[in-house]
């Protein structure tokens, strides 16, 4: 296992923020081709639809 360490606070806070950001807004998912956000924005779309009708 690969351990990094930080040199500041600020430096670990803007490394974890910058691999969330990937890893949710564009970082596909082995099992949809979707990335997290954009399968959440789906879901979301879906259930108001259902909701209205």
């Amino acid at each position: 296992m690969h351990t990094k360490l930080f040199a500041t606070m600020s430096q670990a806070r803007l490394e974890i923020f910058a691999w969330l950001t990937y890893n949710n807004a564009r970082r596909r998912h082995s099992a949809r081709p979707t990335s997290p956000m954009e399968f959440e924005q789906q879901h979301h779309r879906t259930a108001n639809l259902s909701l209205a009708a």
